[in-house]
């Protein structure tokens, strides 16, 4: 037998799987049945035979001479196989007869059209022209660059040009369906800009182009940081031109996303007047031009803003728009951050019939990582986003919260910019527009803009190497959900009373810290018999009454410990629901109370001060109260020991005077010794608890040297294992007095863990007091 045919056979006996010759194409794919290439002749594609099985396999045909056999051949599993086997005994030394075994492929229909989102392309809009707006050379030094620069959004075409990720017409390479798809910018019309902007703005931007360089100088000057030149209102309305068509090729469905790296900026430009380096609101435009376009496939826009600077433009535009739902994440700082303005806290949730749809989400200091952006994500912005259920999604890309941002100082990598970015495409079908904002940091918003891109392309985000919160963006969010629950069915725990005002007004309860106080008052004066001192104050306030108690004996002359303490911590479990908290769901733990009764015991006498986070109002509302800032509270701390010095304790005749400051207290009665040079004559140690609060030293300087020894002699500071102190790499000066590294971090557990020491300490330095007592005094005890 001919070898060849021998092989032709193997792969007719290797696909006769259910006895009609039909095959899985697979076997040949994978190359599962060894055959001789050079006897298998090119795929011949057939398209006038039909598959013998409906699941795609392919129909195996004998054909003579490259021609199909009869109609009624090819229809016959039987005479197939009959004329497989007849072949074999034609003479193979005939080229004019010589059988060949063909394969004819029958390629199935298609069921379904591909699918549009996955299919579709990710659209750019970038135009060089709007590098032309810049700070003139004469208002500035040649070195001293303003953080807007034009190199801003070059330096991120560039990243996307080198990631292969778009086309150059420069280049002579042709575009790929794998690039994205490009989209002309254009300048916005003045009907647009009007959509958002006072028609008296649009004028006073217009005549910039007609001013001299002075006349410009003059009102940047006089303007909220910005600059102006002669291409500034062409380079604004490019600017808002592209993100209008940015997000219009969105909603219309010519791409499945987009992003627009165009400046000037726009989240700061409010309706009447420009700032932050912003002249017309981009992002504000575009909305409403869509909402405008589109009436019924774009009703509902969400505007998510994660510059490190609150949109206060956006804000200010859709207050009362209950159609827009804007959403910003930004460093506040207690309104001491750009805009420099409380209008960006998590109190202002709108108005009107736009009430609830203004969320913020105001970081409390810089450092704020991926961590805290993620969390945020998760718990806040993500819920609401789903619940609200836009049409379109706009991202206010301000990538000045980046790492390695001089403005923003927070630590955002582009994985993290990539993840948010990645959870915001799951919404409005995935139709979401990315528009450039701040960031002044060319490689970190070059790199931050890349990784956007790669996952509005299909990229999946990069690992994040660490997804950890800190404490104040755990605050942060928690305080935020607290104010948006009452707007949003997915936000919890919420308040059930629905009581009118006269009935809330029946219902309104106390504060549990000014009960507490006055419980231990009466506590304390049956186990000690303390009695509230009086204290002056110009302001009433119910956390005032028993603010101080002291032994009856505090003016006597025998050893005096004062304490300067926070309220006693209370942990309870809320009801997860209605964050109702039942009493037996509480504990209340107060460590201060074993330092006064041990020094009760020892016959000191004792002055406690119980320093409020929070000074209870007149007729306040029940809502959450944040504590008292760390600086307002040292103050009240250094007033308080002031008041107490001059009236109670340097009048008197106390053998000894410790000092005992704990967290926040510890600041303020280093501010009495700097201020009352009386103190280190009278005082016997200052101890103190520190935590996270920054270490100060006596200020004198008159006598600097001499109060720096005597504070390191007659001072005893825990301070805890977690505090920067340590991350130094040099030893402490001893002008902060004798430090202790704590074992611990929390305060509660440092009195604990270093009251013995504490105690030893009171006991060495008043030993021969103690001696020169009585003797009955001393069984006593």
């Amino acid at each position: 037998m001919d070898p060849i045919m021998d092989e032709e056979i193997q792969v007719v006996q290797s696909t006769e799987l259910n006895g009609d010759y039909t095959v899985d194409p697979s076997v040949f794919a994978l190359g599962a049945v060894p055959v001789n290439e050079s006897t298998i002749q090119p795929l011949v594609i057939d398209d006038s035979l039909s598959p013998v099985t409906e699941n795609g396999y392919v129909s195996l045909q004998h054909l003579h001479n490259g021609t199909n056999d009869s109609a009624g051949e090819t229809a016959s599993s039987t005479s197939s196989h009959q004329s497989a086997s007849d072949a074999m005994d034609v003479d193979s030394g005939s080229e004019s007869h010589e059988p060949q075994r063909m394969i004819s492929v029958v390629i199935p229909q298609m069921k379904f059209p591909p699918l549009p989102y996955a299919s579709s392309r990710s659209g750019l809009v970038y135009d060089v022209r709007m590098r032309f707006h810049a700070e003139p050379m004469t208002s500035r030094q040649p070195d001293d660059i303003h953080p807007e620069d034009p190199r801003r959004i070059h330096e991120i075409y560039l990243e996307l040009f080198n990631a292969n990720l778009v086309h150059d017409v420069m280049t002579n390479d042709s575009p790929t369906d794998y690039q994205m798809l490009r989209i002309n910018a254009r300048e916005a019309t003045k009907q647009e800009i009007l959509l958002v902007h006072e028609k008296k703005h649009y004028e006073w931007v217009k005549r910039l182009v007609e001013m001299t360089n002075e006349e410009r100088e003059i009102i940047a000057a006089n303007s909220d940081s910005i600059y102006a030149h002669q291409f500034t209102y062409r380079c604004a309305k490019l600017s808002a031109g592209g993100a209008i068509e940015a997000c219009r090729a969105v909603v219309a469905g010519q791409v499945k996303n987009s992003i627009a790296v165009i400046r000037p900026p726009g989240h700061h430009a409010e309706p009447y007047q420009a700032g932050g380096f912003c002249f017309f609101n981009n992002v504000c435009i575009a909305a409403r031009v869509c909402q405008k376009d589109f009436p019924t496939k774009c009703r509902k826009v969400l505007i998510l803003d994660w510059d490190v600077h609150h949109g206060n433009g956006v804000q200010r535009a859709f207050y009362e728009d209950p159609n827009v739902l804007y959403i910003s994440i930004h460093v506040h700082r207690g309104g001491r951050f750009y805009p420099c303005t409380n209008y960006g806290d998590h109190k202002h949730c709108g108005s009107g019939p736009g009430e609830g749809k203004n969320v913020n989400i105001p970081w409390p200091c810089h450092g704020m990582k991926d961590g805290d952006y993620l969390l945020a994500f998760q718990q806040i912005v993500m819920p609401i986003a789903q619940e609200f259920g836009p049409d379109l999604v706009i991202i206010s890309a301000g990538f000045d919260a980046a790492d390695g941002d001089e403005l923003g100082q927070c630590h955002v990598t582009p994985a993290g910019y990539a993840h948010m970015t990645h959870m915001l495409m799951s919404l409005a079908k995935g139709k979401v527009a990315v528009c450039l904002e701040g960031g002044y940091n060319l490689r970190s918003i070059a790199k931050s803009a890349l990784a956007v891109t790669r996952t509005l392309m299909g990229e999946p985000p990069d690992r994040l190497f660490s997804t950890e919160p800190t404490a104040a963006g755990v605050e942060t969010v928690q305080m935020v959900i607290r104010s948006q629950a009452k707007y949003w069915a997915c936000m919890y725990p919420k308040s059930e009373s629905q009581a009118d005002g006269v009935l809330q007004k029946e219902l309104r309860g106390e504060r549990l810290h000014d009960i507490y106080r006055a419980w231990q008052s009466k506590e304390w004066w049956d186990s000690f018999r303390m009695t509230p001192l009086f204290i002056h104050r110009d302001v009433l306030s119910k956390s005032f009454e028993r603010e101080v108690l002291a032994t009856s004996n505090y003016s006597e002359s025998r050893p005096l410990l004062v304490i300067f303490h926070d309220p006693p911590d209370a942990r309870g479990l809320p009801h997860a629901r209605t964050s109702k908290l039942e009493l037996h769901n509480v504990w209340v733990t107060d460590v201060a109370k074993s330092y006064v009764e041990w020094a009760v015991q020892n016959d000191f006498a004792v002055i406690d001060v119980n320093l409020p986070k929070h000074v209870t109002e007149e007729n306040e509302d029940e809502t959450y109260a944040d504590p008292d800032e760390s600086s307002s509270r040292s103050n009240t701390t250094f007033e308080l020991a002031t008041y107490l010095w001059e009236n109670y304790i340097e009048v008197h005749e106390s053998t000894h005077v410790f000092l005992l400051g704990i967290g926040d207290a510890y600041l303020g009665l280093i501010n009495l010794l700097s201020n009352q040079e009386s103190c280190t004559d009278r005082i016997t140690f200052l101890i103190s608890f520190v935590a996270e609060t920054p270490l100060n030293r006596i200020r004198r300087p008159a006598d600097e040297d001499e109060v720096a020894r005597w504070f390191y002699q007659h001072s005893l500071i825990f301070v805890a294992r977690k505090h920067g102190l340590w991350d130094r790499d040099r030893k402490p000066r001893k002008k902060f007095g004798r430090l202790v590294e704590s074992a611990y971090d929390d305060l509660n557990e440092m009195l604990v863990g270093h009251r013995e020491q504490v105690m030893r300490l009171l006991e060495q330095e008043t030993e021969e007091w103690r001696l020169a007592q009585p003797l009955e005094s001393q069984i006593g005890r």
